[in-house]
């Protein structure tokens, strides 16, 4: 099956409510206690949060890394501003920084300790840009994990996950489900994405039936 594009912003504030409203716990805790588990040395510094969503990542990093700076970015301004709601909520103001920016405009160069990325590149026309921007965001030596859906291999596969995964899920979060399902990328796309890009230390990991993970080191 091709990609099937969809629209890059989540832009519709009822989308980014249903969005930020839904239990993500299990998926996010899992993806910053991967993380962890990746790289175990990490302690402190600067984190890039490419994609940030209404802050859940954010702030769960934060709690798990007391002495990190988080910087989340986001092009979406609903969803920064439920973002911002709840780091508010969570006291962690002085240590996380959400921005309505959409990550190729992000300025400077090495400034980051590490980067994290969950559910960004379904969105993405041209992915390229996201791993060449990377690259040029963070430091040499800085771990970064990368998260996203895998993209099945029929429609019909796509709508029997949803059914399996957010069957009780309210239908505007059903719907943008079976549409990022249909623009994600396959494991072969990622890791030509990689090699194009000379990140082959990085490594691809396949946790499940409609997920794929990158992880590793960037020199």
């Amino acid at each position: 099956m091709d990609r099937v594009l969809e629209p890059e912003l989540m832009d519709d504030p009822r989308q980014a409510e249903a969005y930020a409203q839904a239990d993500f716990e299990k998926e996010n805790q899992g993806f910053v206690e991967r993380f962890r588990e990746c790289f175990p040395e990490f302690a402190q510094g600067t984190v890039l949060d490419l994609g940030c969503g209404p802050g859940d990542i954010p702030i769960r990093f934060a709690k798990l890394y007391p002495a990190c700076q988080v910087i989340g970015v986001d092009a979406s301004a609903p969803m920064i501003q439920f973002g911002e709601q709840a780091v508010q909520q969570a006291g962690l103001t002085d240590r996380i920084t959400l921005r309505c920016e959409r990550y190729e405009e992000v300025a400077g160069a090495r400034i980051a300790d590490a980067a994290i990325s969950n559910s960004l590149l379904h969105h993405l026309p041209n992915p390229l840009q996201f791993w060449q921007k990377l690259r040029q965001l963070v430091k040499p030596g800085a771990p970064v994990l990368v998260m996203d859906l895998l993209r099945p291999e029929s429609p019909e596969a796509a709508q029997a996950i949803v059914d399996q995964y957010a069957a009780n899920e309210p239908d505007i979060l059903r719907r943008d489900f079976h549409n990022s399902l249909l623009a994600a990328l396959t494991e072969d796309e990622i890791g030509s994405q990689l090699a194009r890009m000379n990140l082959t230390r990085l490594l691809i990991d396949i946790p499940d039936d409609r997920h794929w993970v990158v992880g590793g080191i960037i020199y």
